[in-house]
């Protein structure tokens, strides 16, 4: 046995070297302790090789590259070798214990040979093939534009708010577009659809991004998400600093025909820190954002301001129709009329129309409707507070404390209210909101300049005029909002409005320590008890105007010691005014009169009054009571078709005797002098005035009669400008022509032809 043994191996033996010397390859068993240790080394390479082109790949693909179809091919032959080189080193251990005499033969010589063989040209082939896998590129732009599309509800209709950002898109010289509105509007809607339009229309942009900002700017958070749409998104760029991420995303950017959305700006974005190339006519890409105020517009450099406008009333209702759903709407006759109201309620929102549809969806009784628009009335509704005051505030926290507490101030006016402008400057100066000066002159700048803030901030409205006035208004869910807020900070009111209420009469003696503001305009007042007044000591504001039936006011407004600005206009049928007592109101710094009938009798109150508006008292012959006014600034008189004075020398006896002043000097720090529509009108004052501080006289039209101007040539040392008609100057008369005609007609400007 042993004999036959021995001859089967020499024979096995005498074949293998018979094959290895016809195929060439004799070293196939002798070397297969060698060869496949390297067949595991090169298997290790090719992973490695492999896993770089794959990184890559998906580096370029995720710039929204395409990648070439022979690196696809490459990667899909290299997948395969590994795998079969896995398998053959798999079985390495097995075929490695057959060897024997130092691994020149074998136990099992025809599967060793065999088994080698495979390893060498498995060696050979792994070696060819990572020589071809050094690429120059792996991918190449696609014909297309990529963008990356979020999932969205249904659109709000906002297609000409599209089409007009579209239009700006396809012009070259607009490289930069800002959309702003009002918290709630539709701006990232509008923004998402946008982004939608340019993977659907052929545009000629290389990469769109969209990316979120937020109100919590931070400019690291800015660009992890512009790298996911750029392929930076591994673990090397998480470690990079924000200078080295702005280096690696305008290296990617800088040669590319890009379009970046950011959403939702509360400031100014710096896109060099960023990494964002400027958008420029020379490389043709666009930078579109949102924000609530026009202010970051300009900040941004936008070229293009876009406001986006809340819902008509159509698109309102087809809206909250779509959200609410028929089903509901049908389930009782009375119910769309309802529902019309909350959608009236809502004001083109569309963040308030879709949050309250959503909780009306499932009400099918009138009662439940009934009691939702009586919520919303109380800006009390719960969802209303959640969803929409809650993002809503994050305007109003974004202010100044100023600027919040003259935005909270606006909300005492009735919805949709025309408030003139200047008038509610005057009312935050005495307020005390105003602090940056003593002055109303002054404050009106410091007043001016939060108005255009809070417009910026879509926090206010424009409303046209009232009388040649700029007006301002608020939008109906801004207001609630402020209500809320309000209520939230004060419980114990310091302000107060009941405008539009068709009171009649006021009588008892409420007791308000608190109250500062009292806003009692456009009620049909006929009677304000004596004691109304009389627990309010800190009353600031006191607004009567358009009371046109109340006749007279109360003694117990001499209670009123805090008063600083009063408001009587239109209040015509005031019979006894005359009889009105400030003696102890040491604090009134304005007074505005509108349509009075009768004269005002003669108060030393009038000591702190600084503004006096006289508007249509058509009985008053004059305001000789200025005189006990010497800190007045500023005095306005128009349309008083019986003034003939504005001072007058005979009653001047009777108003310095009732007060023991014995030499007053008037308007000694008067400012601006406005007349105008005074036809009687002859005199301003008797005799010539220094008037040290006055800057502007204005004769607007009207005032036929007025031959002559307390001015000389001494008179505020000729700094005076006058604003006149050209014809009305030619008849003016001067006790020295060669002096004062003369020294004031530098100063004389036409307004009038």
């Amino acid at each position: 046995m042993g004999n036959c043994c021995s001859v089967q191996i020499d024979l096995e033996n005498f074949i293998i070297r018979g094959l290895d010397s016809i195929a060439g390859h004799a070293n196939y068993i002798c070397k297969l302790k060698q060869t496949l240790p390297t067949l595991s080394a090169a298997l290790q390479d090719l992973r490695a090789q492999r896993n770089d082109v794959q990184r890559q790949v998906a580096v370029a693909e995720q710039r929204l590259l395409k990648r070439l179809e022979r690196v696809q091919l490459w990667l899909s032959k290299a997948e395969t070798m590994i795998i079969e080189a896995e398998r053959v080193i798999e079985d390495g251990p097995k075929q490695i214990n057959n060897l024997y005499l130092g691994g020149c033969a074998s136990k099992s010589c025809l599967s060793s040979y065999k088994f080698g063989k495979k390893v060498a040209k498995m060696l050979q082939e792994i070696n060819d093939h990572m020589s071809k896998g050094a690429f120059e590129k792996v991918a190449e732009n696609q014909p297309a534009t990529s963008v990356v599309v979020r999932p969205e509800e249904q659109p709000i209709a906002l297609e000409s708010t599209i089409q007009k950002v579209w239009s700006c898109i396809v012009v070259k010289d607009v490289g930069v577009i800002g959309l702003y509105g009002l918290g709630g509007v539709g701006k990232t809607t509008l923004l998402t659809q946008i982004n939608k339009k340019f993977s659907t229309t052929p545009n000629g942009f290389d990469v769109v991004i969209l990316a979120l900002v937020s109100k919590d700017y931070d400019v690291g958070k800015i660009q992890d998400r512009i790298s996911g749409n750029l392929g930076f998104s591994d673990d090397s760029w998480k470690n990079k600093t924000v200078d080295q991420k702005a280096t690696d995303i305008y290296g990617v950017l800088r040669n590319k025909r890009f379009v970046v959305l950011l959403d939702d700006l509360w400031k100014r974005v710096d896109l060099n820190q960023v990494g964002i190339p400027k958008p420029s006519q020379e490389n043709g890409s666009k930078l579109i954002f949102t924000t609530r105020s026009l202010e970051v517009c300009g900040e941004m450099g936008a070229q293009k301001k876009i406001k986006v406008e809340c819902l008509e009333s159509e698109k309102a209702w087809a809206l909250f129709q779509d959200k609410v759903g028929d089903e509901t709407l049908n389930s009782h006759s009375n119910i769309p009329n309802l529902a019309k109201q909350v959608v009236e309620r809502c004001g083109g929102l569309p963040l308030a129309l879709i949050t309250i549809s959503r909780a009306m969806a499932c009400k099918t009784t009138p009662g439940e409707w009934k009691y939702a628009i009586e919520m919303l009335k109380r800006s009390a509704l719960p969802k209303m507070e959640e969803e929409v005051f809650s993002l809503l505030k994050f305007s109003y926290e974004n202010l100044p404390i100023t600027m919040k507490s003259c935005l909270l101030y606006c909300c005492m006016y009735p919805e949709d209210y025309c408030i003139p402008r200047k008038r509610l400057i005057e009312y935050w100066f005495c307020e005390g909101l105003l602090n940056e000066f003593d002055r109303i002159s002054e404050a009106q700048m410091q007043g001016d300049y939060i108005i255009s803030s809070l417009l910026s901030a879509s926090l206010l409205e424009r409303d046209g005029e009232i009388g040649g006035e700029d007006c301002v208004k608020m939008h109906d869910v801004i207001r609630d909002m402020t209500l809320w807020i309000a209520c939230e900070l004060e419980a114990n009111a310091k302000r107060m409005s009941v405008m539009k209420n068709k009171i009649e009469f006021l009588r008892g003696t409420p007791n308000c320590p608190n109250l500062k503001t009292l806003f009692l305009r456009e009620n049909k007042l006929e009677v304000i008890s004596d004691g109304f007044f009389h627990f309010i000591p800190h009353l600031t504001v006191l607004n009567l105007s358009e009371n046109r039936t109340i006749r007279a006011l109360p003694k117990g407004i001499s209670q009123l010691i805090s008063l600083e600005c009063l408001d009587l206009s239109y209040t015509e049928n005031m019979e006894h005014l005359e009889e009105l007592c400030f003696q102890y109101c040491e604090s009134i710094e304005q007074m505005k009169m509108e349509k009075l009938s009768t004269s005002v009798s003669y108060n030393p109150c009038f000591h702190t009054l600084s503004r006096v508006s006289i508007l249509n008292c058509n009985k008053l012959t004059d305001v000789t009571w200025l005189i006990l006014a010497p800190n007045l600034r500023s005095l306005s008189i128009y349309g008083c078709a019986k003034m003939e004075e504005i001072l007058s020398e005979e009653k001047l006896g009777e108003v310095t005797d009732d007060v023991g002043i014995p030499n007053p000097k008037p308007f000694m720090k008067l400012e601006t002098l406005d007349l105008g529509n005074l036809p009687e009108l002859k005199s301003i004052y008797w005799d010539t005035l220094p008037f040290p501080c006055l800057k502007t006289i204005r004769l607007w039209w009207g005032c036929p009669k007025l031959e002559k101007l307390p001015l000389n040539s001494h008179t505020t040392g000729n700094q005076v400008t006058i604003l006149g008609r050209k014809d009305w100057w030619a008849t003016i008369e001067w006790e020295n022509e060669a002096t004062a005609g003369y020294a004031f007609l530098p100063s004389f400007r036409t307004v009038f032809k």
